[in-house]
């Protein structure tokens, strides 16, 4: 089995593109528009690896993304790799096992002294083969909690959705908010504002530049990634969310934001919300994806309202693996008093 890093042709993207195609457990988050979005955002460097056998025929593909926050030293203290819903390995081979082992083990050889972490975010509860090739390759399993909705008919779909979420749906858009797309970069630096705020004042957690918020609004217009949309009253932006999209699929909370104390009559969190919901419905697609509902051990206010709107909970959970220990040590410290004194 041959494995390719990021040197790819048409012809590869080509064949990337139909193989994810075809895989049961396809995502954008695999696919080559992701790979060409990480690569125009600032401080994002993708990787591709994309395996092949003894034909040339692609049987896994694995995209991940180096993130940092900053630049110089600091940089890399903040370096970590992220894969989103992957690997994606053709499973139906005797060799499916080996070939999943010998992508973790090529990620690990080319990224491991290039990030303090690897992170996988899973889509799917691995089988237990699957986890234990993870395990043996040096990495660690942590709960999180997920919730898909069903999106197969309205009908059904809004059942699952409480009572009082579809009344605030309802009376916020008769109160006069309106979803609609970003008219121009103008409101999507709004957006941006809008979020960042949020983030830095109530969140707390790192959040990408504006460049990720640009590309994506970009690459949306030209019907790409997936769709951005704003929860507006007037000319005013109240709300909003980047959601990615896998044709045919699901949909995904990616980034989302309510202006909720200033306009309560006007529900724009759950407004923000019912947009990739009801744009699953309208298209076809089978799930709407929170992309994450938090550990279970401990209390969320989010994952409870997140709950009134569906039921169907899973536990993807992540697996991660350190690659230096003392810098993830310097890390840790320093983020938490970066968090205590609200600098994050």
């Amino acid at each position: 089995m041959h494995i390719q890093h990021n040197q790819i042709t048409e012809v590869d993207r080509k064949a990337w593109a139909e193989f994810i195609g075809k895989h049961p457990d396809n995502t954008v988050f695999q696919s080559p528009e992701m790979y060409d979005f990480y690569g125009n955002v600032h401080k994002y460097s993708p990787h591709i690896f994309l395996a092949r056998d003894e034909k040339g025929t692609v049987r896994g593909v694995l995209l991940a993304v180096i993130i940092k926050e900053y630049s110089g030293w600091r940089g890399r203290l903040s370096s970590r790799t992220i894969v989103y819903g992957g690997p994606l390995v053709d499973d139906t081979g005797k060799e499916h096992l080996q070939l999943l082992k010998e992508l973790l083990h090529t990620l690990s050889t080319v990224l491991g002294k290039k990030s303090v972490y690897i992170q996988f975010r899973n889509f799917i509860e691995w089988p237990e083969a699957q986890a234990q090739i993870f395990h043996a390759c040096g990495y660690s399993f942590t709960d999180r909690l997920n919730l898909l909705v069903q999106t197969s008919g309205r009908t059904e779909t809004e059942q699952t959705i409480s009572k009082s979420k579809l009344r605030q749906i309802k009376k916020g858009l008769a109160d006069g908010s309106v979803i609609r797309p970003p008219r121009d970069e103008k409101e999507m630096r709004v957006f941006y504002q809008r979020i960042r705020d949020l983030y830095q004042n109530r969140v707390r957690k790192p959040l990408p530049d504006y460049s990720f918020f640009e590309q994506f609004y970009r690459m949306s217009r030209e019907g790409k990634l997936g769709i951005v949309r704003l929860v507006a009253a007037g000319e005013e932006v109240i709300g909003g969310v980047v959601a990615p999209v896998t044709s045919g699929r699901n949909i995904y909370e990616w980034y989302i934001f309510g202006l909720d104390e200033q306009n309560r009559k006007k529900y724009p969190s759950v407004l923000a919300t019912w947009v990739p919901i009801n744009y699953a419905l309208e298209n076809k697609l089978k799930h709407f994806d929170f992309m994450g509902l938090g550990t279970p051990a401990k209390p969320y206010g989010v994952r409870d309202f997140k709950l009134h709107f569906g039921k169907k909970t899973t536990n993807p959970g992540r697996f991660s693996k350190i690659n230096n220990r003392t810098l993830y040590f310097v890390t840790e410290i320093s983020y938490n008093i970066l968090r205590l004194f609200n600098k994050v």
